[in-house]
């Protein structure tokens, strides 16, 4: 049974206090892949925290998984993750940053 996005939401909120955070079921997209089978989602996360200050894209990947443990394998198949500090997604999103 794949995790509800608002599960994933609460769990990442609890243990990295986000200022932004979304959440989104891509598991439409797989339908019919393998890892499907097992009931497993397929989720990309968007989190904006400033405890990934100082820390390598890396670290800030296991820090997510870290606090999504409990639903691996079964309720999460594949996670995909955009971890940005607050000044770091305010740069990337900014006007001047997609020209």
């Amino acid at each position: 049974m794949a995790a509800e996005p608002a599960t994933i939401e609460a769990l990442l909120r609890s243990a990295l206090s986000p200022s932004h955070i979304a959440v989104r079921d891509d598991s439409a997209l797989h339908a019919g892949h393998a890892g499907a089978a097992s009931g497993g989602g397929h989720y990309h996360v968007t989190i904006v925290s400033e405890r990934f200050a100082g820390a390598a894209r890396v670290a800030r990947h296991r820090m997510v998984y870290d606090a999504l443990r409990t639903l691996f394998p079964t309720q999460i198949h594949a996670l995909a993750v955009s971890a940005f500090t607050a000044q770091e997604f305010q740069s990337s999103n900014s006007p001047t940053s997609q020209n």
